[in-house]
């Protein structure tokens, strides 16, 4: 067994593999359907592993070689649907039949070219690069948020394509593709090029699935952090973002505010109209917040009827307009479900982060002010600072003491 035959043999032993662990990624999780994809791949590339091994068995190799061509270039195509999918854009089926349509026609048109013909070996190995490249700019295109690793396995990707468009040359240098096709897995170059393949497969292959694993990781997490009824993060996942926003906010020497708002007698909501009612205004109120908050605010339901909000970049007087205009609308807005003249209201309580402070004391002082805006009528916003601002432009100060409720 040359050396190229048996890189070939480990790679069918590799590549189930990586089938069978990608199948199970899928099982595990059903949302993850690029993962049945990349599994198809890899047992498409047992498939291409076979064709090579089954050239030396037939005279005429123009049809086997050409079959050798589509099933390498088809399980390329297939992991490019698993990453258009992964990437959230749309497989192109007609461009990528009419591609693979025209390309077999070109390989098997130059069968009769001398083996050592550029022509012939860039018409077979161009193919490939393209459809890597094709892999590699759909990452990069995504409208996805791109992590460190979606950028490294763009890169591999690309790093493969230029592999392919070198193997000609690479044949050239070191003596050419063997005689015929019986003569190839005997020759120097095809033990490089096979140990090239296997090297960018793997690496592939980890990338992969590196990515997906993060991706469930990452699920898990939200789902851990996220309140079931709101949809919003719940304390522990809220104050786990705000101080990480709050770090961001600091080394950037930007100000960070937290508003902090109360439903405003919901106790009675559950007597008079139930708890169903009750959980209706939780979650109309969560979506009124999702839909008033920009991409960079942090929101969260932090206790049955309290909600918070982190805005990095805001000053106090600011999120103090925030919270008045949230504070107004709100109380003008029906409830679904509900009777059509019921409004419900909150309260709001507001404070800007101070030098050294915690994301625990940030919440105290913004969680006093509130205090004050309930004990002041409820259906107003309240800001804790040096003084206290009332909606009427009166200016009361009252010192940090944490709510006695």
């Amino acid at each position: 067994m040359t050396g190229a035959e048996f890189i070939l043999a480990i790679n069918v032993f590799v590549a189930g593999l990586l089938a069978g662990a990608f199948m199970s990624i899928a099982i595990y999780d059903g949302r993850r359907n690029s993962a049945r994809w990349f599994a198809l791949c890899y047992l498409a590339g047992i498939v291409y592993i076979g064709t090579e091994f089954a050239i030396p068995m037939f005279e005429d190799t123009r049809f086997i070689v050409t079959a050798n061509f589509v099933a390498f270039l088809a399980t390329l195509m297939v992991m490019n649907v698993g990453l258009a999918i992964r990437y959230e854009a749309q497989p192109a089926w007609r461009l990528m039949a009419a591609f693979l349509v025209v390309t077999t026609i070109a390989v098997f048109a130059t069968q009769g070219f001398a083996r050592d013909s550029l022509l012939r070996m860039m018409t077979y190995q161009t193919p490939y690069a393209i459809a890597q490249a094709v892999g590699a700019a759909t990452i990069l295109r995504s409208r996805r948020q791109l992590s460190q690793f979606d950028y490294v396995l763009a890169g591999v990707l690309f790093a493969s394509a230029l592999q392919f468009f070198s193997k000609p040359y690479l044949a050239l240098a070191v003596g050419g593709p063997g005689a015929d096709p019986h003569h190839y897995l005997q020759s120097t170059y095809a033990m490089i090029s096979q140990a090239l393949g296997t090297v960018f497969a793997l690496s592939i292959a980890l990338m992969l699935l590196v990515i997906l694993v993060r991706d469930i990781l990452l699920d898990a997490t939200q789902k851990s952090e996220t309140d079931a009824l709101s949809g919003l993060l719940n304390r522990g996942g809220f104050q786990r973002r705000a101080a990480s926003a709050m770090r961001d906010a600091v080394r950037q020497g930007l100000p960070i505010t937290l508003v902090i708002s109360d439903l405003d007698h919901f106790k009675s909501i559950n007597d008079s109209y139930g708890h169903a009612s009750g959980d209706r205004v939780i979650e109309a109120f969560a979506q009124f917040i999702r839909e008033s908050m920009a991409g960079h605010h942090v929101a969260g339901r932090i206790g049955g009827e309290e909600f918070a909000i982190i805005l990095p970049g805001a000053h106090l007087a600011s999120a103090r307009l925030f919270a008045e205009g949230a504070r107004s609308a709100f109380s003008g807005m029906p409830i679904d479900g509900l009777p059509d003249d019921c409004r419900f209201t909150a309260s709001f309580g507001v404070a800007e982060l101070v030098a050294g402070e915690s994301i625990d004391q940030l919440m105290v002082r913004a969680d006093s002010a509130l205090y004050e805006a309930k004990k002041d009528g409820r259906d107003c916003v309240r800001v804790w600072g040096a003084v206290q601002l009332f909606s009427d432009s009166t200016v009361v100060p009252f010192g940090l003491k944490p709510p006695s409720r």
